[in-house]
């Protein structure tokens, strides 16, 4: 990872932040969850984002390369609308490691996206990703996957749940600073999506 060296070095990554309807309606689905799995590291919903890229411990001087190279990068990108729709596990929904909700309408557009961000990041250092980018929001992460039927009803029945659709008109690079309550996240800069 670029700048991996750095004692300071930053937690990062680039996202897509909903809006607040969406949020709001994944706090609701987010508390059904919790109520029939405790022990799941439940997300705060206010932390919930779709991850373009993570880039682990980045060197602070680092930022201002990663900010412009995002800038020039997505300011081509056109806006276009996103939808959450459903919920899953990975890898499998009776032994969830990783509960999630996903993308509907937008699929491509955001696939994309992170596309153009893997593009701009490689030359500063940034190994693209191997496996296929594949859209989605973590919502909760079991420390030990175990059966859990409840949850499993749950999440199979939420699989065609919409959540909200909005206006993607920006990326941002955030920060993750992790405590005793999980982690918080904090945007370091935005980058508007202009189609130009």
């Amino acid at each position: 990872m670029a700048g991996a060296g750095s004692s300071a070095a930053i937690r990062a990554f680039v996202a897509v932040l909903l809006d607040a309807a969406t949020r709001a309606a994944l706090r609701a689905q987010i508390e059904s969850l919790r109520r029939a799995a405790p022990r799941v590291a439940w997300v705060a919903p206010e932390s919930v984002h779709l991850t373009l890229k993570f880039l682990g411990h980045v060197d602070p001087a680092l930022i201002e390369p990663v900010s412009s190279a995002l800038q020039g990068a997505l300011a081509g990108a056109p806006p276009f609308d996103l939808e959450i729709l459903g919920l899953g596990a990975f890898p499998t929904v009776s032994r969830a490691r990783v509960i999630w909700a996903g993308v509907g309408a937008g699929r491509d557009a955001v696939a994309a996206l992170a596309g153009r961000v893997e593009a701009a990041l490689e030359p500063l250092g940034f190994a693209r990703e191997s496996r296929p980018f594949s859209p989605h929001l973590t919502l909760g992460r079991a420390r030990e996957p175990r059966r859990n039927e409840r949850l499993a009803t749950l999440v199979a029945d939420g699989a065609g749940r919409a959540f909200g659709r909005f206006r993607v008109g920006s990326a941002s690079l955030m920060q993750s600073i992790l405590g005793q309550g999980g982690a918080r996240y904090s945007s370091l800069s935005s980058v508007s999506l202009s189609g130009h």
